[in-house]
């Protein structure tokens, strides 16, 4: 299975500007994403960005890097024109989009979505989900939560539907009521191409707008998605606070 793994690296961040450009360990934090990708079951890496000094600096680093609209809602959109851009686009059988924020990704992770739908072609999308303590994520909106339905009967475990994804604490404890477990979903999705195609041609859907979640956008059109579960742990850099993290992370790597 041709596979592109497609990074989109928008320059402005609100909590943190500029952080996909930001020094960790000597490297601008998307050069890992893009390391790590390479590192992965994939034929071509590119970055797609919106800004020419990210473009600048992924070719410096000697990766492949595509300049797209500034003005996408999210970062599917962004992952569609950019293999609309790029020559072999119409060649690859599965676009894998890893957000440029994320430089500690998992190559397995990766590799294990991409296994999963190269197994089973009902599979429009793909994207992880890990287990997760409800007193770690509940009253942060900035991790979102994955509600799945149970393993089908007799299946693979790790593979679960995906029913919702929130920034609530969901599902809701309620008073009296029985623990079911929370996820956390990684900011990683696989797309069949002509299912990328098909949800970049819908407008943004109620659900998207209100959660500002792209993934809904496509659970609102009733297309799908199937998450594989796994116990490794996604770490994004969205604040300060998550890249001094990032920093200290190598720091005791490097000791």
């Amino acid at each position: 299975m041709k596979t592109v793994v497609i990074i989109p690296a928008r320059l402005s961040s609100t909590r943190l500007p500029g952080k996909i450009l930001l020094d960790l360990g000597g490297k601008p934090v998307v050069q890992w994403v893009y390391e790590a990708a390479l590192a992965a079951r994939a034929s071509d890496v590119f970055v797609a960005t919106d800004d020419s000094s990210v473009l600048k600096a992924v070719e410096e680093f000697g990766g492949n890097a595509v300049l797209t609209s500034p003005n996408h809602p999210s970062g599917t959109d962004r992952v569609h024109e950019a293999l609309e851009k790029i020559p072999s686009g119409n060649d690859y059988d599965l676009v894998v989009n890893v957000q440029g924020d994320e430089p500690f990704i998992s190559t397995s992770v990766v590799d294990g979505i991409v296994s999963m739908m190269e197994r089973d072609e009902s599979i429009g999308i793909g994207t992880a989900a890990t287990p997760v303590s409800r007193v770690e994520v509940e009253n942060d909106p900035s991790k979102v939560k994955a509600v799945l339905a149970l393993p089908s009967s007799g299946g693979d475990a790790s593979i679960r539907k995906a029913l919702y994804f929130t920034r609530a604490a969901a599902p809701f404890l309620r008073e009296g009521g029985e623990e079911a477990g929370m996820f956390l979903h990684w900011g990683i999705y696989a797309y069949r191409p002509e299912v990328l195609s098909r949800i970049v041609a819908l407008p943004q859907s109620p659900l998207e707008r209100c959660e500002k979640l792209e993934q809904l956008r496509a659970l609102e059109n009733g297309v799908g998605i199937t998450a594989l579960v796994t116990n490794e742990k996604a770490f994004g850099i969205d604040t300060p606070e998550d890249l001094e993290n990032a920093r200290r992370m190598l720091s005791c790597v490097s000791k």
